[in-house]
């Protein structure tokens, strides 16, 4: 009668093999010696197993994060994305509860930390993101056997009750105004692309020559401009676009050929006046926009340009109030980069054009974000089109004119 073994040891032509799994800690031994073996493969076991409980009773979140994120999420990533998400969590749940034990972490302590962000001014997006990152992470040592609940899944979100700020697109009526504004600006041409477009910031200053086929009129969308900061320093790459549909290609529209033409010539000039004053980068090849040095149009410049056309236009409402002229020059709205991409997708909408030839236009990676934009423009032209439908019966005159009845306005059939 074969001799039985203890659990997680079998012979093997004469030898023995001990194999098991502690708290995720993986124990293979050898040898001849059954006892000795047994001797050992029980040492190992507790050893893996007080290994294991030290850790748990130890480790607190900051140094569990930082091992999750480098075994488990950095590799997931972009190589861009890594700093701005673990810096994010410093700055949340790391700062507030980061040097607590992982086992002594509740949801109370999680809440606390949310009321407290709350309080301190951070925002609803950032807070949004490094809890749904703390979940991920906790997941992560429920399955390890570190904690046994997981703090994070009850917890009460100060965004629940928020509605997020509103992006509205600029009339046709303000785009023309800025427009007109930049026409004697270096940036004209950009900013005339961002309109006939609707291109991520960072896909306009990732954005270069070869890019541009002028033959067959398309614009083609391959990378994008990532700009962060490590260790203190600046770094500029150019990264794969946001998602996979984001790579696409883009029509020629309106007079954008034109405007393209123009921008490679006064580049081509300007570059040749500069020589080496001229501060282009090589490992970012030739790219379309560039700042009137050469450098890369990043967000900061971006939005810097929008900013200054507005302080001008405000400047020119003062100066015409100083002297009480019966004039007053519009103001043009303060907007982001953003709005313009949103803004071109208004357009796209104004003009009739189907939802799915707008995605991906825009590069949106579902058409629910695209139908967002479409259902705002709706509700915007509501009034102007419920006016088409006239009469139940065109046949004949209003029986109920002369009854003084109030119309139904738009808001309460919204709630019927």
């Amino acid at each position: 009668m074969a001799k039985k073994l203890p659990r997680g040891i079998r012979e093997n032509k004469g030898t023995y093999e001990a194999r098991a799994m502690i708290n995720g800690i993986k124990i293979t031994l050898y040898g001849s010696d059954l006892k000795a073996l047994i001797e050992e493969f029980t040492e190992a076991k507790e050893k893996a197993k007080s290994s294991q409980d030290y850790r748990k009773n130890r480790i607190t979140l900051n140094e569990w994060f930082e091992e999750w994120f480098s075994t488990v999420k950095a590799h997931r990533v972009k190589e861009t994305s890594i700093n701005p998400m673990k810096n994010n969590f410093k700055r949340t749940f790391g700062f507030y509860i980061g040097s607590k034990k992982i086992r002594d972490i509740k949801p109370m302590d999680v809440q606390q930390a949310l009321n407290t962000m709350e309080k301190d001014g951070i925002s609803n997006s950032a807070m949004r993101e490094a809890l749904g990152r703390l979940r991920e992470c906790m997941d992560f040592a429920l399955g390890s056997q570190m904690i046994s609940v997981n703090p994070c899944l009850i917890v009460e979100v100060p965004w629940t009750y928020k509605k997020a700020k509103e992006e509205i697109a600029l009339t046709q009526e303000e785009q023309n105004e800025f427009l007109n504004e930049v026409e004697d600006s270096w940036y004209k041409e950009m900013f005339y692309f961002m309109f006939l477009t609707g291109v991520r910031v960072g896909e306009l200053g990732g954005l270069q020559w070869p890019d541009i086929n002028f033959a067959r009129k398309i614009t083609e969308i391959n990378r994008s401009l990532s700009c962060s900061y490590y260790n203190g320093e600046k770094r500029e790459i150019l990264v794969t676009p946001k998602t996979v549909n984001s790579t696409r290609q883009i029509p020629f529209m309106g007079e954008i050929e034109e405007i393209l033409k123009s921008q490679r010539e006064k580049q081509a000039r300007l570059k040749k006046e500069l020589g080496n004053r001229w501060r282009g980068k090589e490992e970012l090849g030739g790219l379309v926009f560039t700042t009137s040095m050469g450098s890369p149009c990043s967000r900061y410049i971006v939005e810097k340009e929008i900013k200054k056309v507005i302080k001008k236009r405000m400047r020119e409402k003062e100066a015409v109030l100083a002297v009480q002229e019966h004039r007053e020059p519009k103001i043009i709205r303060d907007f982001h980069p953003h709005t313009i991409r949103h803004t071109f997708a208004t357009r796209c909408f104004e003009k009739k054009m189907e939802p799915k030839v707008v995605q991906k236009l825009m590069g949106h990676s579902s058409i629910s974000i695209t139908m967002n934009i479409y259902t705002h423009v709706l509700e915007n032209k509501m009034n102007e089109e419920i006016q088409k439908f006239g009469s139940a019966n065109t046949e004949q005159t209003n029986p109920y004119a002369d009854l003084n009845i109030p119309k139904r306005t738009i808001t309460a059939m919204s709630h019927c």
